[in-house]
């Protein structure tokens, strides 16, 4: 007797853990119906806007409900939107929740916590590989190099879609420690590293000799415009008459400091123009009061986005010479979004790019006036600013000097 009431509380409660995910949404309103009086009337306009959420909601409904622990509602809801952005299957459309938000400000500014590398992301391969190692940093100290490919970032896999996790997990607090992973010619090698204070220079410059000027700039950032255009005057008033601008391994920034640089050197030029997916073109101009010093340029295959932008107007126009390697092809451009919350937002893709003549720089890149290939050997080395052991740069200095003879 004793087994048979068994038995029928196991086929009792079996049937009810069957039944559970039988509930519907339309079960759960009709258990919990609003209070009388409790209505808002809408247009149907927004009413079908809004029932394109249903599923959604139905699913939050289930977790309100019956998730076994209280569920955390903002870890919902930003996993709900960074899922929207997902759907673009777009590598730079993405969700900046609060934290993450907040850092990307501090990073613009050249200030934040972390290990002190640059990274940029193949949205063809889907890896993300270390482009710059920042001096004095925990990076460089621990011995990674330019050229290391991400492997993993504590326990996330770093690709493309998981670079701004892997990104915000290693920026925090001065003294978090993280793990990585990265290969390196085919080998993996862990490093185990301490966030410490960082501070981003976005130029470095000196006179090669007497007369030709030589500025790197690293990332188009807050702030970097005005720190090129402070390292030019301080190189004109040395008396250079020509000018190497260094792109290389530079992954780009916020376009507007692309078109003020540019603007050094282009008098009312169309720069670029985007064009949306309904075809609409908007345009970009320098203005007047530009300088006609000599120019040359140094990009290489991680040259990207807005050096791209200002590299190929400048080549459009005959404007500067450009030396290198064929650049990465971002030709692709972002808003960045704050939300109504004021501490969050977004970025997506809204457009692409195109040179003053008409071409076509996403996935396409831009070539270079004189191809100069860097030797494999020295791909990962860190040269000293000035030194002429790079044959790249050598290669401009060569042509910079034709102008001074």
């Amino acid at each position: 007797m004793k087994d048979r009431r068994r038995a029928l509380w196991l086929a009792l409660a079996l049937a009810a853990v069957l039944l559970l995910p039988m509930l519907s949404a339309s079960s759960f309103w009709q258990n919990n119906p609003a209070e009388v009086g409790d209505t808002v009337t809408i247009s149907r306009k927004e009413y079908e806007r809004l029932k394109q959420y249903e599923l959604l909601d139905e699913v939050k409904n289930y977790v309100d409900t019956y998730f076994y622990e209280e569920p955390d509602q903002q870890l919902l809801m930003d996993g709900a939107i960074q899922g929207l952005l997902s759907g673009l299957n777009d590598a730079y459309s993405f969700y900046y929740p609060e934290e993450a938000w907040t850092q990307m400000h501090e990073e613009d500014e050249g200030k934040y916590a972390g290990i002190g590398v640059q990274m940029l992301g193949d949205y063809d391969s889907g890896a993300v590989t270390i482009t710059r190692v920042f001096r004095n940093t925990p990076a460089e100290a621990a011995g990674l190099k330019k050229g290391d490919v991400f492997l993993t970032v504590e326990d996330i896999q770093v690709t493309t879609a998981t670079m701004q996790d892997a990104v915000n997990i290693m920026r925090g607090i001065p003294g978090e420690k993280v793990h990585i992973e990265v290969v390196r010619q085919g080998e993996v090698l862990p490093f185990d590293l301490i966030k410490a204070e960082i501070t981003v220079n976005r130029v470095e410059y000196m006179m090669l000799d007497h007369q030709v000027g030589y500025i790197v700039l690293f990332e188009f950032a807050g702030g970097s415009a005005e720190a090129f255009t402070a390292a030019y005057q301080e190189l004109t008033a040395q008396g250079m008459n020509a000018l190497i601008v260094d792109l290389r391994d530079n992954p780009g920034g916020w376009v507007d400091d692309g078109v003020k640089i540019a603007d050094l050197f282009l008098d009312h030029k169309l720069i670029y123009y985007a064009e949306d997916r309904a075809g609409s073109q908007e345009k970009f101009y320098t203005t007047n009061g530009k300088d006609d010093i000599p120019l040359v340029f140094l990009v290489n295959e991680n040259s990207a986005s807005s050096s791209e932008i200002v590299t190929a107007a400048l080549k459009d126009y005959k404007r500067a010479t450009v030396i290198g390697e064929k650049t990465f092809g971002k030709g692709i451009i972002q808003y960045v979004i704050p939300l109504s919350d004021n501490k969050s937002g977004f970025q997506f893709t809204y457009a692409q790019y195109f040179s003053p003549l008409g071409y076509k720089v996403h996935k396409e890149g831009v070539v270079p006036d004189i191809i100069v290939e860097m030797p494999e050997d020295l791909k990962s080395m860190f040269f000293e600013l000035g030194d002429m052991t790079d044959p790249q740069l050598a290669r401009a200095y060569e042509e910079a000097r034709k102008f001074g003879e």
